[in-house]
């Protein structure tokens, strides 16, 4: 893994942040407020070929990988943009069409998920059971008669859904030759009979909802099956570790983007005739979370690198760790940032206040600190299961 990036790369991060820049925190500020997605900032990555930069090039793509989308996404969000349903349609969804679906299904969605004409969600989190794939209670039986699947079940926090063009629903089947459950991902069109949703209300304020799904008997054809029905936890990981990768893109970006709103606002500050960043009080901290962002991208781009060289196991522990480190490092960043601002971080102007909310989530979603932490425990020190 090299540790300094290739010129390709920082020629990519250099596009993606002109593209960023213009349009600015005012105008993705100014879409969440009309409740509404970044439209036009989505089409022009897509268009510029941002967006499918991971995706196989026979399929309309970049022909990249995580690690080339994972800079697109960080770097969005270090201009004040990020996007959220990267972390969905592109990474998750496009990622285990692309390396599991049928020819018929990436000739159906590939294309559309890289020129940003179609959005697919994703729908794993259970009201019940939490952080534990294991106890995911959505369940698809065949229809003897038909060969159909029928799915049921409840999902919760699952963004997008309303401007989504399908979402990629994790549910269990039966083991024919076990009778034990094993997960199975379907892809479940957005107007689908039985397939109802909920808007949650949610206290945090961003352009993506979020929302409850019912799925009360759902009729899906057989081909709606990505990949094959017992691959199982292959195929579930293939999509959760981009999700973690993209996770910490996500939030390195905004640690970044407030940091960097930080920084400027401490050198132009006078107060007793001295800038407030000469002051070591001020500066040592925003020094700290300049450190801790940075050290959590080298985390980020080592899980990337193991992914898109095909070490699943490697890339799982990276990308737990990247994820963690991302967001600790986030919340600190834009913590110092709102108060190295005091009373003008809470300010409208500024575009710092409404990162304080947006900062918890990179610690939430998609899983819990504690879990992750759990999961350096119990595979990589080997100490006993606590549950």
């Amino acid at each position: 893994m090299p540790l300094i990036e290739s010129e390709e790369h920082k020629a990519l991060r250099a596009a993606v942040s002109a593209l960023g820049h213009k349009y600015g925190r005012a105008y993705f500020t100014r879409t969440v407020e009309e409740g509404r997605p970044a439209t036009e900032l989505w089409s022009e990555a897509a268009k510029l070929g941002y967006l499918g930069v991971n995706l196989p090039e026979e399929h309309g793509g970049g022909g990249g990988g995580i690690a080339e989308l994972s800079i697109v996404l960080e770097e969005l969000g270090a201009a004040g943009c990020p996007l959220l349903l990267m972390v969905v349609s592109p990474a998750i969804c496009g990622t285990v069409i692309a390396r599991f679906g049928t020819e018929e299904q990436k000739r159906a969605w590939l294309p559309a998920l890289a020129d940003g004409t179609r959005v697919m969600a994703f729908g794993i989190t259970e009201p019940d059971a939490g952080s534990n794939s294991h106890r995911i209670t959505t369940t698809a039986r065949r229809d003897p008669a038909t060969g159909d699947w029928l799915l049921t079940g409840r999902k919760v926090f699952v963004s997008g859904v309303d401007i989504a063009d399908a979402t990629l629903i994790v549910g269990r089947t039966e083991d024919a030759r076990t009778g034990r459950l094993k997960p199975c991902l379907f892809i479940v069109p957005r107007d689908t009979p039985g397939f109802q949703r909920r808007k949650i209300d949610m206290e945090l304020n961003a352009a993506e909802k979020q929302f409850e799904l019912v799925l009360d008997d759902v009729r899906l054809p057989a081909d709606a099956l990505v990949g094959d029905e017992d691959a199982g936890l292959l195929q579930l990981f293939a999509g959760l570790n981009p999700e973690r990768i993209m996770t910490a893109a996500f939030a390195i970006g905004m640690g970044r983007f407030a940091l960097s709103r930080a920084a400027e606002y401490a050198r132009e500050r006078t107060v007793w005739k001295a800038p407030i960043g000469s002051h070591q009080a001020i500066a040592h901290p925003l020094a700290q979370a300049h450190i801790d962002l940075e050290l959590a991208r080298l985390m980020m781009q080592k899980a990337a690198h193991l992914y898109d060289a095909g070490d699943d196991v490697g890339a799982g522990e990276a990308a737990n760790m990247a994820k963690y480190a991302a967001g600790e490092a986030c919340v600190k960043a834009v913590d110092q940032a709102v108060h190295t601002l005091g009373g003008n971080g809470l300010t409208r102007e500024f575009g710092l206040a409404s990162l304080i909310t947006a900062a918890r989530v990179s610690r939430i979603a998609p899983v819990s600190r504690e879990m992750i932490l759990n999961y350096v425990s119990h595979q990589t020190l080997g100490l006993p299961k606590s549950y």
